[in-house]
């Protein structure tokens, strides 16, 4: 009687482990959108998406390029572990988002990288967001766990921003002082390495000093932000400039919303935005806005899109994906 109670407790124990780690993957989860320059070289992406795989617990819910911006983002999920103390000590993201950033450095050369889009790095950003129970602190402790690894091993310059940030000091105030907003190749295209190589200030993590191949990389952690762009149908990119100037918070337009006027494709430009509090202002009032200052200039535009999923949909997406590979 005994040896049988013993035995059923025994045979609950792994069951009762298994629940509790299937729980912690669905409900304390972290986001991490990777942006890596490039979406040309099939065979670089080919690369980085192969060490994307290489830990089945981490999941790729989206992936977005634009060939006109040279420029790709990856969506990337999983949970985060704690100690007896409640501290978080592991996420399988870690791992994962060094693999790639490893495979970005061997497979593209900034150097030889154009687009129209700014950048400053071959792995030019990278965020953290918490989903469903996780929080913001425990998305900052891993932007800056991997921000040292970064650092460290690639020999590359980072700058913390935002949660991450001892400070919280924002994205666009860093970029700024980076210049990554001053085209440096036909007037609206963005070629090479064109900053000093010995930085003015010091990084967060890495050498002061930058490899022309690899550049810098931006690691923050923030609440969800939404990326919204709106196509315009001209090559003028100085209205698009001043539509995007009108549009954003810093010109006087919608508060919390970011913007960039950039050439997209040989017949038009877009008005890229960040929408940092997308459940106050929206992608409507962004298109709005837009479609009033481009009628003043008088050119056309269209619908605006999402350049990836809500919150709730990549959870819903990671949640099913995670279900499916346990069955």
């Amino acid at each position: 009687m005994h040896f049988y109670t013993l035995a059923s407790s025994m045979y609950s124990i792994p069951c009762l482990y298994q629940d509790k780690k299937k729980t912690m993957k669905l409900s304390m989860l972290l986001c991490c959108k990777l942006y890596i320059s490039e979406s040309r070289n099939k065979e670089a992406l080919d690369s980085i998406e192969r060490a994307a795989k290489l830990d089945p617990e981490t999941v790729t819910v989206n992936k977005f390029e634009d060939r006109a911006y040279n420029r790709v983002r990856y969506t990337l999920v999983s949970y985060v572990a704690h100690d007896g103390t409640g501290c978080p000590i592991y996420s399988p993201l870690q791992q994962t988002v060094l693999a790639m950033a490893e495979a970005a450095y061997e497979a593209i050369n900034l150097e030889l990288h154009s687009g129209a889009h700014p950048r400053l790095g071959v792995v030019d950003d990278i965020v953290f967001h918490p989903l469903a129970r996780a929080s913001l602190e425990e998305a900052a402790w891993l932007a800056k766990t991997v921000a040292a690894d970064i650092g460290n091993r690639f020999q590359v310059p980072v700058f913390l921003y935002a949660a991450a940030h001892p400070t919280g000091k924002a994205l666009e105030t860093i970029r700024r002082e980076l210049g990554y907003y001053r085209p440096n190749f036909m007037g609206n295209q963005w070629a090479g390495w064109a900053q000093p190589e010995v930085l003015a200030e010091n990084p967060d993590e890495g050498p002061n000093t930058v490899s022309r191949a690899r550049g810098i990389a931006m690691i923050g952690a923030r609440p969800w932000v939404a990326t919204y762009n709106v196509p315009i149908i001209s090559i003028d990119v100085s209205a698009a400039r001043r539509i995007a100037l009108l549009v954003s918070a810093r010109g006087g337009g919608l508060p919390t919303v970011q913007t960039l006027g950039l050439v997209h494709g040989e017949d038009s430009t877009e008005i890229a935005c960040m929408l940092l509090e997308p459940n106050q202002i929206g992608a409507d009032r962004v298109q709005s806005r837009v479609e009033m200052l481009a009628e003043q200039e008088g050119l056309d535009v269209e619908k605006g899109y999402f350049t990836d999923f809500s919150p709730e949909m990549i959870t819903e997406k990671y949640m099913k994906l995670i279900s499916a590979e346990s069955d």
